[in-house]
Formats: structure tokens, sequence, C-alpha cells
């Protein structure tokens, strides 16, 4: 009896791979604060860690969708962008029919989307070419304004369309950074994760933050970020107890810094793209 041949993983099925892994990596890591993690729901009554798996599981084959369609077009233009927000909206439905309704990857779909894309035309200008795909108006998408955007119109803050715009510079000069110094430092890959999402955290106007605890949430959560990174980082006994404190701290405000951990999905997707290719 022959032994049964494994099919060859295209291109397609290793960038959607690499996204759904970035996503479950971001669920599992612990302790986020405030955050779905290993621990429990942080800030979320709708949410746990079981569902954050399935969600992500379900986008699989939207993302090779995406990077499928970035193949076939082969370039950023108009076409390929109003493609990947058709995929976009299909996978979004396929997730809430996994979750029952609830929004457990709506940023991620946006801002994963992009990356699996552009890393399919091109994975050394991965960010720019994703740049260059959100600065493209979908004629078809939606127009109702999502919470995030509400809030970042309200308080001036920049958005998960402008980050995407601009190169995701949260994550281009604050989690990748961090992540590759953590680990030069031996803090060991989990707290090398916990201090790139701190990073983030320091410097992101969290529309999410913004939207369930306003400026005070949004100070809360950069200021307690920067302490646990200026006490030496989660792998710390300083920085594990200024982590703590930020915890108690979001989670009496009933602020979780979704923006923020769809970013570091965002992080440790480049992140693994950098080693994959």
């Amino acid at each position: 009896m022959r032994a049964l041949k494994l099919h060859e993983l295209t291109l397609a099925d290793r960038l959607a791979d690499i996204a759904v892994d970035a996503l479950i990596d971001e669920a599992d890591l612990s302790p986020k604060p405030a955050l779905v993690d290993r621990r429990g729901n942080g800030a979320h009554d709708d949410l746990h860690l079981g569902l954050m798996h399935a969600s992500a599981l379900s986008l699989w084959p939207m993302f090779k969708e995406m990077a499928e369609a970035a193949l076939e077009f082969g370039e950023v233009g108009l076409p390929l962008r109003e493609a990947l927000g058709r995929l976009g909206r299909e996978g979004e439905q396929a997730m809430l029919a996994t979750t029952g309704g609830v929004n457990t990857h709506r940023g991620a779909i946006w801002a994963l989307g992009l990356l699996t894309a552009a890393a399919a035309l091109d994975p050394r200008d991965v960010t720019l070419n994703a740049a260059r795909l959100a600065l493209l108006d979908d004629r078809f998408a939606p127009r109702p304004m999502s919470h995030g955007a509400l809030v970042a119109r309200r308080y001036g803050a920049r958005g998960a369309r402008e980050e995407a715009q601009l190169g995701f510079p949260s994550v281009i000069q604050r989690g990748l950074p961090q992540l590759r110094k953590s680990r030069l430092q031996n803090a060991g890959e989990q707290n090398a994760r916990l201090d790139a999402l701190l990073a983030i955290m320091t410097e992101l106007a969290d529309t999410c933050v913004l939207y369930r605890a306003g400026p005070e949430g949004l100070r809360t959560m950069q200021h307690g970020a920067q302490a646990v990174l200026d006490a030496g980082g989660s792998a710390t006994l300083a920085g594990r107890r200024q982590l703590h404190e930020l915890d108690t701290q979001l989670l009496a405000l009933n602020a979780s810094p979704g923006g923020a951990a769809d970013l570091l999905a965002a992080c440790l997707f480049i992140d693994r793209l950098d080693g994959a290719f």
C-alpha cells in the first residue's frame, strides 16, 4: 500500500496559514491587559478564547481567496481593491455565522486582508502595497460608519483605515522593533510578543478604547503600557507588576484595546512573513 502524498501548498495556502496563525497566536498570548486570552474574557462579556479560535479558522478561505485575487490581478489597482472589499464582506459574514453574530475579527479582516493580498503581490513591499490598496476607494463598500470610524472622527484619532493608508506605522515603527529588541534581550518569545503589544499601545489612539472609555481610558492604556516597558518589560518582575496594574485599571474602565490586538496580529504576520520568504 502506497503512502499518501500530501497536497503541496500553494502560495495562497501559505499566506492564509500565516494570517490565521497570527490571529490564533494573538488570541493565545497571555496575560494581555483587558483582552481575551488564556486566563479569561478580559473586558468582554460576549467573547472567549474558543470563539476567537473558531473565528480565526473561519477566515482561512477568505485569506486564501484574497491572495489568489492579488495573484490574478497582479498589481495594485481598483479592480483588486474592490475584489478584496467583496471578499472581506463575504468573510465577515462567514465569521458572524461562526460566532453567532459576535464581532470577533472585523478589524483584523481589514488589516490582515490587505497585508495578505500585498504579500501575494510582493512580500518585500508588503506594507507599501497594503497602503496603496487602502488608499483606493471601494465603490461598492457600505457607507454607514463603524464605531471605530465614528470615534476616530469625534476625537480626531487615526482609525484603522488611516493606519493602513500610512503603511501601518504602529507596527513598523513600534511593534516590530520592540519584538526584535526583546528577543535579542532573551526575554522569551511570549514576553517579546507582549512587549510588542505594549509598544503599539504606548502611542496608538485605539478607537476600541476610545469608544468604551473615552480619552481617560486612552491615557490609562498609553501611560500604563509605557510604564511596563520602562520597568524592564514583561519578562521582569517589576514589569509584570506594572502589567497587572494596567490590566486592573483597564478592566475597571471596561476598556479593551482591540485595535492594538489587531495590529499585534499584523505585526506577527509580517514577522512570520520575513522568516517564510
